[in-house]
């Protein structure tokens, strides 16, 4: 997507869309997004991670008005069990399924927010870098919505790659990350596909969602908003 100002902004299926922080984005972007037909923004972030840098832009309250912000973290901050896995944060496909083990209320908040929004237009999911909190999300829409494993994880490798060059243009926020080039970064990227369809497979997010509290009447919203537009997929099936 080209809103101004935003980082690794994507579509990702139906009336859902992926980004990187919000705080990137000028009032021009808001109001571009807005157009396009986002009413809610899904914050994937922990509440402390909210706020805005000296070099991000100024931007007024009026130039979100009519978009929703919801705070829905993926994960409990500074859970020891997590972070023995991933470190301060989740930067790797691999661990997705522990986010998923551990923190099932916190995935079913997600999808709840986005059930609650459908109704009133599209939703951009964001986290930090527009890379894993919101690409393991992104990888479970799609999976709503039907898509192929090849869509999946080319899915999570242009998220990747979008972050990796504000790394090359902007510099990493910090050493954990750094910019990779094509020799080390399309290999890296090639496996980690491959583990984020390995994982939402292996999740089946229907009745993951169900089975960890969503209601049918919130999975129906759910599945309608992340297969909007989509007529090839036939009759949509609701898991009871």
């Amino acid at each position: 997507m080209d809103w101004d100002g935003a980082v690794n902004a994507w579509h990702v299926a139906g009336g859902i869309y992926r980004m990187g922080r919000r705080e990137w984005l000028t009032e021009t972007g808001w109001r571009q997004a807005f157009d396009d037909g986002v009413r809610t923004v899904v914050d994937l972030r922990n509440p402390g991670e909210a706020r805005r840098r000296d070099n991000d832009p100024v931007v007024s309250a009026a130039a979100w008005a009519g978009i929703d912000v919801v705070q829905a973290p993926t994960e409990e901050p500074g859970d020891p069990q997590f972070t023995a896995l991933t470190g301060p944060y989740l930067n790797d496909p691999s661990h997705y399924a522990q986010n998923a083990r551990l923190f099932p209320e916190k995935l079913v908040g997600v999808f709840r927010a986005v059930a609650l929004a459908a109704a009133k237009g599209d939703v951009l999911l964001h986290c930090a870098a527009g890379r894993d909190r919101s690409g393991m999300v992104a990888a479970m829409v799609q999976d709503l919505a039907g898509n192929s494993d090849e869509e999946i994880a080319e899915g999570y490798r242009r998220a990747a790659r979008g972050i990796n060059e504000r790394y090359r243009t902007h510099g990493p926020p910090h050493s954990r990350e750094r910019y990779l080039a094509e020799a080390e970064l399309a290999p890296l990227l090639e496996q980690r596909g491959l583990a984020v369809v390995a994982f939402v497979r292996r999740l089946d997010t229907p009745s993951y969602l169900r089975a960890n509290g969503l209601s049918a009447v919130e999975l129906a919203a759910v599945l309608a908003i992340c297969r909007a537009g989509e007529d090839t997929l036939g009759p949509v099936t609701y898991v009871t």
